[in-house]
């Protein structure tokens, strides 16, 4: 079972990448942030016709976030579950997919340290445990997906140094991160690749994606019956280049286990 995610930075302008990119890799199932769209926009019936069912939470022309599935669409929540928080912004939608939780998330940037945006940043991803806790259980098969907004470590930036006193690198934001982790999720990404530099965001500005300076900050959280079944984690650098990309890659993980529609 593949199960990629990719923050388009607005579906409207990539879409012909992002078809084209499905008809060549052809993931079980895409986890897609930052669609910049409401749901009334959203082009479900193109993807139906490349086969794949889809939903998508949508507001207006920022966030966005949606999952498309060749295996089925069960049980979709648009947001946090019922009792938490309410998030003024589209940035969790997440369904059952062939047997498998997904979830597809678009964390807060947080924009300047001390910010409230900041502090928001914190509170939802304290939310989105409190998320998983009520809606699944560690034991079951679960991912979240998507753009975290947060370099886990030193080694997913291309020099720690320019980031000193910079949103994505505190240690408040990668304690938050790791409570979310806590909770049952393995970053199979970096256990597979404990020491490379590969990045998935590049900065438009400066050359940035030619001179390799990037981050990694999107990335699939498995549970632990996923990770241990793992076989595939890989940054889809290619579909960074070309015309008019978005400034993130797509990320692919693989589990080895049976891909049945349910």
């Amino acid at each position: 079972m593949i199960i990629a995610t990719w923050n388009v930075n607005s579906l409207k302008a990539r879409l012909p990448r992002v078809e084209a990119w499905l008809a060549d890799v052809q993931p079980d199932v895409l986890c897609i942030q930052e669609t910049k769209m409401a749901n009334k926009a959203f082009p479900g019936l193109t993807f139906a016709g490349l086969g794949y069912e889809s939903v998508h939470y949508g507001f207006n022309q920022w966030n966005g976030v949606a999952i498309l599935s060749k295996l089925g669409i069960h049980d979709p929540i648009d947001g946090f579950a019922a009792g938490i928080e309410a998030d003024p912004d589209a940035r969790l939608i997440s369904a059952t997919c062939g047997g498998v939780r997904v979830h597809s998330v678009y964390v807060p940037n947080g924009r300047e340290v001390g910010h409230e945006h900041f502090y928001y940043k914190l509170s939802w991803l304290d939310r989105l445990v409190e998320h998983l806790h009520q809606t699944t259980s560690p034991g079951d098969a679960v991912v979240v997906a998507g753009d975290w907004n947060i370099a886990p470590a030193d080694a997913d930036v291309w020099e720690p140094r320019v980031f000193v006193n910079s949103t994505h690198v505190t240690p408040e934001e990668r304690q938050a991160l790791d409570r979310v982790k806590a909770w049952g999720l393995v970053d199979t990404f970096r256990r597979r690749h404990p020491e490379e530099e590969l990045f998935t965001y590049y900065d438009y500005q400066a050359g940035r994606f030619h001179k390799r300076e990037g981050m990694r900050i999107d990335y699939l959280l498995a549970s632990e019956s996923l990770a241990s079944v793992n076989f595939l984690d890989l940054v889809d650098r290619n579909a960074r280049k070309g015309t008019k990309p978005s400034d993130h890659a797509p990320v692919i993980a693989g589990y080895r286990i049976p891909a049945v529609t349910t």
